[in-house]
Formats: structure tokens, C-alpha cells, sequence
């Protein structure tokens, strides 16, 4: 007999044995038991990724709200923005007519000054220079009779 025989035997008899123990049965169970856990986990694996869509699409809705609100919020604050510049240009050319007007007010005030004091100095000046005339032409008794005349008329048209 030669080797290749008693391999054949020791072959059949590993064989026989591990029928015997139930090998193939255990090898069985244990790939059952394997494939349970792999579709566990993937049960489990597509349930996670199942929330985290759910969690995904939440956040992409609150972005987007988060967005719209902030959209909102800066389009109210460029109105109101807009309103204050408004309001403020109306101010300011508010401000400068009535500035303008005060100033127009004054100069109107000053000329007014101006001519009354011109006025004044033109009477005294024809006043003097009337008096100096007739002081010259006339005597002591008409020129006094017309001085106080001139003088009554001056003070009558002054009032």
C-alpha cells in the first residue's frame, strides 16, 4: 500500500469525523448567524441613513427659512435705511431754506438800516447846509422865523 492510499483513508476518516462532531452544521449556524448580523447592520445602517436624510432635509429647510429671514431682515433694513436718508435730506434742505431765509431776512434789515441812516445824514447835512444858506442871506429875525419853520417840517416829516 502505498502513501496516496493512506491519504485517502486519513481523508475519508478526517471527513467521517467532521460529519460526526456535526462540523458542516456548526460551519452553517455560524455563517447564519454571520449573515443575521451583516443584515442586522445593514437594517441598522439603513435606518441611520434613513435620519439622517430626515435630519438632512430639517436643516436644509431651516437653512432655507434661516435664509428668508435674513433676506427679510436685511430688505427691511434697507428701507428703513432709505426712509432715514429720506428723512434726513428733508432736514437738511429744511434746514438751509430756513438758514436762507434768516439770511435774506438780515440783509433785507441791514439795507433797510442802511438807507434810514444814509436818510438821517442827508437831513442833517441839508439841515446844516440850509441853515448856513440863510444864515448867510438872511437877518437874525427871519432866520429864526425859518428855522424854526424848517425845523417843524423836518421833525413833522420824520414822524
Amino acid at each position: 500500500m502505498d502513501a496516496t492510499f493512506w491519504a485517502l483513508i486519513g481523508l475519508v476518516l478526517f471527513l467521517g469525523l467532521m460529519i460526526y462532531i456535526k462540523v458542516p452544521g456548526m460551519v452553517g449556524r455560524s455563517l447564519d448567524k454571520r449573515a443575521d448580523n451583516i443584515r442586522g447592520e445593514l437594517d441598522e445602517a439603513k435606518r441611520l441613513r434613513e435620519e439622517a436624510q430626515a435630519l438632512l432635509a430639517e436643516y436644509q429647510k431651516k437653512r432655507k427659512e434661516a435664509e428668508a429671514e435674513a433676506a427679510a431682515l436685511l430688505a427691511a433694513a434697507e428701507r428703513e435705511a432709505a426712509l432715514l436718508t429720506e428723512e434726513a435730506r428733508q432736514k437738511t434742505e429744511e434746514f438751509v431754506a430756513r438758514r436762507n431765509a434768516l439770511s435774506e431776512q438780515k440783509i433785507k434789515q441791514a439795507e433797510a438800516d442802511a438807507i434810514t441812516a444814509v436818510k438821517s445824514a442827508a437831513i442833517d447835512i441839508a439841515v446844516e447846509a440850509a441853515g448856513k444858506v440863510i444864515a448867510a442871506k438872511t437877518d437874525k429875525t427871519t432866520q429864526t422865523a425859518l428855522f424854526k419853520d424848517a425845523v417843524a417840517k423836518v421833525q413833522s416829516r420824520l414822524n
